[in-house]
């Protein structure tokens, strides 16, 4: 769950994330100003699980760099879950971002700061006054009312953290197999699984299913040693046509990449946005969106494979731009069509947000998963374990 921190210049932000943290994340000073960037700390957080705080510049910062620094912080509005909205006396600038966050329908704690300072509790009557459910007096600096805080947050989580989708879990019944097919390529971390396929085993486990990881070249023979067959196999999208020639049709497909597409987004409305790879023709502009940023080695697939797979089907040169990590670009508008990876390293609101970004532009989007199954024309077999979003598709090619 990402949890902003926003607020005026000099009102407190980064001593209330201190003090919630217990630890020194942000530089806290008297200047106005201090906090120039988005500063981010991951923790746990009872009984939530794991939590992202983000502190931000305030937004009554003044002149060129000022306003830039303004943009950052708009920006991480778009990925909150939960707002913290510190003040110290209630201005136009506070009454402007909690309908910001109402608008986006994200739950606002207003947080009336430096207690110690005041005398009364004008702040909290103003916030009160302007709407605001939910507000808690601490003062950062003398650490008082921190718990009364941490107890709001947990109050304010949406109700998707505590009671979160299942990743397999409708997908595998308890007692059965899923065979995950997980290559070890020059990409592969060092040492390690991707999130998608650590996030899915765990999963399969949580939901008392069994699972079996093998790399794509022995799947044939780890088939042939079961005796009885898989319910689901679960592959990286890059190995689809060697999974599909070695699984027999009658047991179900799919990827982890399409799997995150209903995790972290809606999965119809991307696989309508993989149909609309049809209507590219030579010269369209694509944008290839990246939620973390890599090192790209060799057969990159954001830049290499995914570029080649598209320009093979619509049978010409395509002006592809990549973007990675949170650069976006304002006019979405300018491009046929958005292809957004997996997403593991973002929440759903920051997935949902891009996606509605695109629709309000008249652009197509669809994740890497459906982009490559739909320009290797197997998308319908890797949607059959969805049968909603599959109709969608097909409606949509129509």
């Amino acid at each position: 769950m990402h949890v902003g921190i926003f607020g005026r210049r000099n009102v407190g932000k980064s001593s209330v994330l201190n003090a919630l943290t217990r630890q020194a994340v942000s530089i806290v000073s008297d200047v106005a100003g201090t906090t120039t960037d988005p500063v981010e700390k991951a923790m746990e957080l009872q009984p939530i699980g794991p939590v992202l705080f983000v502190d931000t510049a305030g937004v009554d910062d003044m002149g060129a760099l000022g306003e830039l620094r303004v943009q950052k912080t708009l920006a991480v509005v778009q990925r909150t879950d939960l707002a913290i909205l510190v003040t110290d006396g209630w201005q136009d600038y506070e009454g402007r971002l909690l309908t910001l966050f109402r608008d986006r329908k994200a739950p606002v704690i207003v947080v009336a700061n430096k207690s110690d300072l005041r005398a009364n509790e004008s702040v909290e009557q103003a916030a009160r006054a302007a709407g605001s459910e939910r507000v808690v007096t601490v003062s950062a600096m003398h650490g008082t009312g921190l718990e009364t805080l941490r107890r709001a947050i947990v109050n304010a989580v949406p109700d998707e953290f505590l009671n979160a989708p299942s990743l397999v879990g409708d997908l595998i019944p308890a007692g059965e197999l899923a065979l995950l097919v997980v290559p070890i390529d020059i990409e592969a971390p060092k040492g390690r699984l991707i999130l998608p396929q650590v996030q899915t085993l765990r999963d399969i486990l949580d939901n008392d299913g069994y699972a079996m990881v093998v790399k794509e070249r022995e799947l044939a023979d780890a088939l042939a040693r079961l005796n009885r067959p898989p319910v689901l196999v679960i592959t990286d999208s890059q190995e689809f046509l060697k999974v599909l020639a070695d699984v027999p049709p009658g047991i179900p497909v799919t990827s982890f990449s399409i799997l995150f597409a209903r995790f972290k987004g809606d999965l119809a409305e991307l696989a309508r946005g993989a149909a609309a790879i049809d209507r590219l023709k030579p010269g369209d502009r694509v944008l290839i969106a990246e939620a973390c940023t890599h090192h790209p080695t060799g057969e990159d697939i954001g830049r290499v494979k995914i570029p080649r797979w598209l320009e093979q089907y619509v049978g010409g040169k395509l002006q592809i731009e990549t973007k990675a990590g949170c650069d976006y670009p304002e006019d979405v508008g300018a491009y046929r069509l958005v292809v957004q990876c997996g997403a593991c390293m973002w929440n759903r609101r920051q997935m949902l947000s891009r996606m509605e970004t695109a629709r309000a532009a008249g652009t197509a989007i669809t994740n890497y998963g459906l982009c490559i199954a739909h320009s290797l024309g197997i998308l319908d077999r890797a949607l059959g374990p969805f049968p909603y979003a599959l109709e969608a598709y097909r409606r949509a090619r129509k």
